[in-house]
């Protein structure tokens, strides 16, 4: 049976309210947020600006919870059981969750359904995992003495969240955090509210205690106020490379917490002309540079060519992105729905504008009418004969804006790659193994994948490899065991008997 989104959406009374120390508090504030919808630009929802009294609380609670022990003084495998409880939640309130998802953020439906969702509960159960697998180091031990390593918990952690991947990227630190025996106080971004704390309420269910997982929402000013918390261990952000430095200021002004930082990118996408079949190519560079409507921070928003087979690759992929039509999110065929905001959209086209003023021809942009009137809606655009210097080659534009540049050589490819300021992910096409690993080397990105298709097969689950950004992507490393250390703190120890 096909389910009715658009039905089940109009049933449904949306609300964003802070979840703290297991209860719903309203969201206070002298001012109001308005969420509108990005798939029809309607107001659903308004939900105050947050008060700094309601983050002294909720890093109040969380403090109360860790050094009580009621979370970090469990066994290691009731805490592994609890978070895989948790998991089974999320997974059978998928519906639920998918809906809200989806209405906040304008993706299409199918998307938070097949990926988002899945993702979710596996990073969760990943970092159950993990939990038990954090070793401390034993050093020579004579009969006088014995020298050893430990990893404990770092206290509270404040997540702030960006809005592209809300319930993955709530995942990505609730896992890691509540598995290492931390408690956490979470923030999402203003512009998608309505999953956290539904999540935060699952984690409870589950049997996470209360005040160990809170989540408080609002506007900048209530992030601002959790990184200067001089009572906040460690601070873990995901989002743009602006706040990101703005978070390093507010940790060297406070406390000097620590820092886990995951930002901006601008990754190439490297087409040598020994890569394997043009049409699997194709696929790849049109998931990864259209996927969540370009929204996506590890996005490859350059293209880079061979000269050889570059009016080939071109023909073919100007083919492929006509096949990719705008729809409406709550449809389940829609592959490719609606940018998050009317101010997002506006910077997106924008940024279309100041690449035909520089110079770049653009070769596509799909003039169909969007699916919703009113909707945040924005067609897939490619501008050929890019420069590396120009805006849309440098910037992060976290739209459906591909750049194409070409390139002659090995050392050419990895010069255009590495000229930003960014270091977060690249691809590189080629079945040339020596080359593979020559360019693994002199790319300057935290995560490289080597012929990916669009639909990737085998390789570890979510949340198993460790990533972190290079340059201004971002500070320390999400994921796996690295991963899984960076909420803990080391303490050596000599024991002399």
């Amino acid at each position: 049976m096909v389910t009715d989104w658009v039905s089940r959406s109009e049933t449904l009374t949306l609300r964003v309210r802070n979840f703290v120390d297991g209860r719903w508090r309203p969201v206070g504030g002298d001012a109001q947020i308005e969420k509108y919808g990005p798939r029809d630009g309607r107001l659903l929802c308004r939900f105050g600006v947050g008060a700094k009294p309601e983050i002294e609380e909720a890093v109040s609670v969380a403090r109360r919870a860790f050094e009580d022990g009621r979370w970090s003084n469990l066994p290691m495998q009731r805490r592994k059981d609890v978070l895989h409880n948790f998991a089974r939640l999320v997974e059978q309130q998928r519906e639920e969750l998918a809906l809200l998802e989806c209405l906040d953020v304008g993706k299409p439906i199918s998307d938070v359904l097949s990926v988002d969702l899945p993702t979710t509960a596996a990073i969760i159960k990943a970092s159950a995992e993990w939990a038990d697998k954090l070793c401390g180091k034993v050093y020579a031990v004579d009969q006088a003495n014995l020298s050893y390593q430990v990893r404990r918990p770092i206290g509270v952690v404040a997540g702030i969240i960006g809005w592209n991947f809300p319930i993955m990227l709530a995942a990505s630190k609730i896992g890691p955090v509540l598995a290492s025996g931390n408690c956490l106080v979470l923030k999402p971004s203003e512009l998608t509210s309505f999953t956290a704390a539904r999540i935060a309420e699952l984690a409870v269910e589950a049997g996470v205690p209360a005040g160990v997982f809170n989540v408080v929402h609002g506007d900048a000013e209530m992030g601002a106020a959790l990184a200067y918390h001089r009572d906040v261990d460690l601070l873990t952000f995901t989002g743009s490379t602006r706040t990101g430095k703005k978070l390093l200021i507010a940790a060297g002004r406070s406390n000097m917490k620590r820092l886990v930082l995951e930002c901006g990118g601008k990754a190439p996408n490297i087409v040598f002309d020994d890569c394997p079949n043009l049409d699997d190519v194709v696929d790849g560079i049109v998931t990864s540079a259209f996927w969540n409507q370009g929204q996506v921070c590890s996005a490859s928003s350059r293209l880079l060519v061979h000269e050889s087979i570059k009016d080939e690759l071109m023909d073919r992929l100007l083919r492929k992105v006509s096949t990719l039509k705008v729809g409406d999110p709550l449809h389940a065929q829609t592959k490719f729905g609606a940018v998050v905001s009317r101010e997002h959209r506006q910077k997106v086209l924008s940024y279309i504008e100041t690449g035909e003023t520089e110079g770049a021809r653009r070769v596509y942009h799909s003039s169909a009418p969007v699916p919703c009137e009113g909707g945040y809606y924005v067609a897939q655009t490619i501008f050929d004969n890019v420069l590396p210097g120009q805006r849309i080659a440098q910037e992060e534009i976290f739209g459906p804006v591909l750049s194409v540049l070409s390139f002659r050589n090995e050392e050419e490819a990895v010069a255009i790659a590495n000229a930003t300021v960014y270091g977060l992910s690249a691809t590189i096409w080629t079945k040339d193994l020596g080359r593979a690993h020559r360019m693994t080397l002199g790319v300057k990105a935290g995560w490289i994948v080597v012929n990916a298709t669009a639909r990737p097969m085998g390789g570890p689950g979510e949340g198993v490899l460790s990533v972190g950004g290079h340059k201004e992507s971002g500070l320390g490393v999400e994921g796996g065991i690295d991963g899984l250390e960076s909420y803990t703190t080391s303490t050596a120890v000599q024991l002399f008997v």
